[in-house]
């Protein structure tokens, strides 16, 4: 059965495309439901690169790694795609690895042979710092674009500046002398839609006219965002992480990273956000970011040619877009750490350090919210937290873990619903439907009609003199005989309590829109549901620890840790969530509130299911990811998993010169394994080596083009001596120079707990089974993923590409 096969086309080792049709490959990346157009174009060498066979390990015995190199008999010249990856299959780290040791040893060599030869050596060193420099600084400027352009579209729904037409609401009444501190949003400059269409600026006719324009724009823009995407880049949709995590341990998604999908989702990103969509611009950053550090590496061959190398570049870049959507360098670094990359060296540490600080330095010299800040809603509170707190802060936390676990389980379903059902097919109806859901319920209440970064700042900002908030609005008692200026000793107002009720209201519909939100076709990052918190210095627990006119608790501290404990029980982060959340703060003070909150909201998420929101996407797209986090606690043993089974047929194998030209390509044709074993016989059944398919595919039509004497029963050596020919024969073909040597072997009698270790720290894709030196049988990363499934009582077929 083909989804049984050994080798199953588009996962592990590389099949050619011109021996085998097409099979369901177009189909392996519907991200959310959509069928999407896998035709080759000009994006599609943008994650495939060039490799050698160098040097390899040998896994025997159950535990023992012994390296080895070995030399080649190199064809007379290189064989022009040897070494290189299809679509949708994972790289050979072991043998990127071996190829950059390579590559650095022959440029030592000769750095001391002559001027340009040292000045080469000097451009190789130096070409990981320019790479990031220049991923660093084209991160900063698209997300200062970014902010600039959906600020300005997001107000545009409301009414437009007719002095200038490129200022937003706030920059248009910057220079009118004509506001008041009360109402300082308005200005003559400044006009509703209601104002120029129908010349009123009061009354049901202008709040209807209004009304009607708000939806008018949310349509619009969600229409050509959802329609852009579709036409021009299917991958711009979504967050890009669940992708760029899959990319980041050695998938291969070729056009995911490329020039059309920068472009589509950097516009797209814009108009989502302005939409009103409820939906965050965070996530997104990061997959613009990895897009320019792809298309930058390729300016450089130590990059351009090496897929594990150009994998580093992508960390860093993660580092970078996580900089600049929080405005966090440090702990974009640690994002990528903890979050995103699945091989992290020190020095890719030292580069992800510069590339944010590079980001942030650029977005910073931009300033597009004109506060000298990253971010729109960066805050400073300097009142400090009394230890009654962490009891309110850590139900936060258990809060914030409910509310992932509810939205991780609301959202999968969802998403399964769409992938399942005709709905899926209609992306952009489904689009247009959730834009007018949101809009229509979004404009009556002025706290869901601003955008995330907007309403996260109103929320997180301390009440003071000069806040006109509603949040804010605390009464003042003429009669007393001392005027209190302090906040804390004022009644609440009216304004609170309305605004107290209009922010519950704000949550409920952010919730239930955000499930049906995330994961739709348009750019969506993960939108952040804030806290608000109201206190009274006459309630019991408040008279036991506050002094009387002094600041007890910082409101907008609740709305930060809330923010935290909430995202940390949809993604499951810690460490970077609470570094990143404090440096959005400033205060080191905070620190023991967050991380209470935060890893509260992690076990009590965890409780109900240890997978986050990009894992879980992971899982239902059936991307070929061995997550580390992830304990294998089974007794079982390689022989337990490996293919064939007694069911199966025997395993496809080459013999080591028994087989002619016309032999292997029936075998090609007739299987669609992505790689042989050989052997040296039949009868032995002793290992020789590994062959990849494209690579012996790639090999025969060259050698056909390039040698004379070669044809169909032309013997095929992957000996080191030819054996001895009848004098009639026609001309061997020597292949021992695509052969790899030392693949990886294991007994059988190793526990597959010890095989998936080897799996997820070595990147393998496949792993040969023996017993006393004779082959029984291979282990693929597809037959991991499956046996994982089973053990855990899910449907194997479930979780793979189909």
């Amino acid at each position: 059965m083909e989804s049984e096969q050994l080798f199953h086309r588009g996962y592990y080792r590389n099949s050619y495309n011109s021996i085998t049709s097409a099979s369901s490959d177009e189909e392996l990346l519907d991200g959310a439901g959509v069928i999407m157009d896998f035709q080759t174009s000009e994006d599609d060498n943008l994650l495939d690169g060039d490799a050698s066979i160098g040097t390899h390990y040998t896994m025997t015995n159950g535990g023992n790694i012994n390296s080895s190199t070995h030399l080649l008999d190199l064809l007379d010249e290189p064989i022009p795609g040897v070494g290189t990856y299809d679509d949708f299959h994972t790289i050979d780290w072991v043998r990127e690895k071996c190829k950059d040791r390579e590559r650095h040893r022959r440029i030592n060599s000769k750095k001391k042979e002559s001027a340009w030869e040292m000045i080469k050596s000097l451009y190789d060193a130096w070409s990981g710092w320019l790479v990031v420099t220049l991923t660093g600084l084209a991160s900063g400027a698209l997300a200062g674009l970014i902010d600039i352009a959906a600020d300005w579209m997001t107000d545009l729904k409301e009414g437009i500046c007719l002095s200038a037409l490129w200022f937003n609401h706030e920059q248009c009444c910057w220079g009118s002398n004509e506001t008041t501190f009360e109402e300082r949003d308005k200005c003559p400059q400044w006009k509703t839609w209601a104002e120029l269409i129908i010349g009123q600026a009061e009354g049901p006719g202008s709040y209807i006219m209004n009304y009607i324009m708000y939806i008018f724009w949310a349509l619009s823009f969600a229409f050509l965002a959802v329609s852009l995407v579709k036409v021009f880049a299917p991958y711009a949709c979504g967050s890009g992480i669940p992708e760029i995590k899959t990319i980041l341990s050695g998938f291969i998604i070729r056009g995911y990273l490329g020039k059309w999908t920068l472009m589509i989702k950097t516009i797209t990103l814009v108009l989502a956000v302005a939409s009103g969509l409820s939906l965050g611009k965070e996530g997104p950053l990061v997959h613009v970011a990895c897009c320019c550090g792809n298309i930058f590496s390729y300016l450089f061959p130590k990059y351009s040619t090496n897929e594990a190398k150009k994998r580093e570049v992508l960390s860093a870049a993660s580092a970078a877009g996580v900089s600049v959507a929080f405005g966090a360098p440090i702990g974009g670094v640690l994002f990528s750490l903890e979050e995103v990359s699945y091989y992290f060296p020190l020095k890719t540490l030292w580069r992800s350090f510069f590339a944010a600080l590079v980001a942030a330095f650029v977005l910073r010299s931009i300033n597009p919210f004109g506060n000298s800040r990253l971010v729109l809603f960066y805050v400073e509170y300097h009142t400090p937290w009394y230890l009654f707190e962490l009891l309110p802060f850590i139900l936060l936390g258990v809060f914030g873990g409910l509310w992932g676990a509810f939205f991780i389980r609301a959202n999968i379903a969802w998403c399964r619903r769409r992938k399942s059902t005709k709905f899926g097919k209609y992306p952009v109806l489904e689009v247009i439907i959730v834009a007018a859901i949101t809009a229509v319920i979004a404009f009556p209440n002025p706290y869901t009609r601003l955008n995330t970064s907007e309403l996260i700042k109103e929320l997180f900002t301390d009440c003071g003199p000069l806040e006109s908030s509603s949040l804010c609005d605390y009464r003042n008692d003429m009669n007393a005989s001392k005027i209190v200026d302090d906040i804390p000793d004022r009644p609440a107002g009216t304004g609170v309590y309305s605004a107290i009720w209009q922010l519950c209201l704000a949550l409920i519909f952010k919730i239930i829109m955000t499930v049906f939100t995330f994961g739709i076709k348009v750019p969506s990052g993960l939108f952040i549901p804030s806290m608000l918190a109201y206190y009274h210095h006459d309630w019991f627990i408040f008279k036991e620890w506050c002094e009387v006119g002094a600041d007890c608790i910082t409101p907008g501290l609740y709305a930060m840790v809330g923010a935290a404990a909430c995202l940390g029980g949809v993604t499951r982060m810690t460490v970077s969530l609470v570094v990143i959340v404090f440096e959005l703060t400033g205060g080191l003070e905070y620190i023991v509130p967050l991380m209470a909150a935060v890893m509260t909201s992690k076990w009590v998420g965890d409780a109900f299911g240890r997978e986050g929101i990009y894992e879980a996407h992971i899982r239902l797209n059936g991307y070929p990811f061995l997550d580390a986090k992830e304990e294998f606690t089974h007794t079982t043993l390689a022989a337990d998993v490996m293919r064939p089974r007694r069911s199966d047929p025997p395993l496809a194998v080459l013999t080591q010169d028994n087989m002619t030209v016309e032999d292997i390509e029936n075998l090609i044709n007739e299987t669609s394994y992505n790689g042989f074993p050989v052997i040296m016989s039949k009868e032995s059944q002793r290992l020789v080596g590994f062959a990849l398919r494209r690579d012996l595919t790639i090999a025969i039509e060259s050698a056909r083009k390039k040698q004379e004497g070669i044809v169909g029963s032309s013997r095929v050596c992957f000996a080191q001596h030819t054996p001895s020919l009848p004098a009639e024969s026609p001309r061997p073909l020597k292949l021992r120079s695509i052969l790899d040597m030392s693949p990886f072997t294991v007994t059988d009698h190793t526990p597959m707990e010890i095989v998936v270790d080897i799996f997820r720290k070595l990147g393998l894709r496949q792993c040969l089974v023996t017993h006393n030196g004779r082959l029984l049988g291979i282990i693929t990363k597809k037959d991991i993923l499956r046996h994982m499934a089973q053990t855990a009582n899910q449907d194997p077929a479930s979780i793979m590409f189909n």
